[in-house]
């Protein structure tokens, strides 16, 4: 018998479903970026999921989910001990699928260290936007967060490149979210 420690998951839930993004690549640096020893990294990608928007019979708080696409995104939410949402900021706010992914659960989030990795040409408004609705599902918000501005002549294969200087936030951010798992775990 072996007494293996599980190590904790982050869910880096990306919240972007357009057809043509560089969302994909983003969450692929930010994992890269994010790697630690301390814990694991789940992708979590909005647009495969494609959840329904808000179709269940009762309200999330209630937790009494009757779709199976609503059970399946509650098991794999679940699962994770924390998050890092990666999505752009549209119109100063963010994506209607994310929201529609915060709304869709209720408990599985709850007590959860979150931070926030938003890219664009502003990320401040969706940064405010998005921290209501976090504090309301009662997530703790981490103090380090990132907003990535993108360059005229940004895409898909410059990404790495043009994100390099925000390495080091990204690197803070996995360190405080070491230390909210180890302080919640005690």
């Amino acid at each position: 018998m072996t007494n293996e420690i599980r190590k904790p998951v982050i869910g880096v839930i990306l919240g972007t479903n357009r057809t043509a993004r560089i969302g994909g690549a983003v969450a692929d640096w930010t994992m890269h970026a994010l790697c630690r020893d301390e814990y694991n990294l789940k992708l979590i990608d909005l647009a495969a999921i494609n959840l329904p928007f808000l179709d269940e019979p009762d309200i999330a708080a209630h937790g009494n989910y009757q779709n199976a696409s609503t059970i399946a995104f509650a098991n794999s939410i679940a699962a994770c001990d924390g998050f890092i949402l990666v999505f752009p900021q549209y119109n100063w706010g963010y994506p209607a699928v994310l929201k529609n992914a915060l709304d869709t659960l209720f408990a599985e989030w709850q007590d959860k260290p979150v931070g926030t990795i938003i890219y664009g040409n502003h990320s401040i408004q969706a940064d405010i936007a998005i921290r209501l609705v976090l504090a309301g599902l009662g997530m703790h918000q981490l103090a380090t967060n990132v907003g990535l501005r993108l360059r005229s002549t940004t895409t898909a294969e410059t990404v790495a490149d043009d994100f390099q200087p925000f390495q080091p936030l990204v690197a803070t951010m996995g360190q405080e979210l070491v230390l909210r798992l180890t302080h919640q775990s005690h």
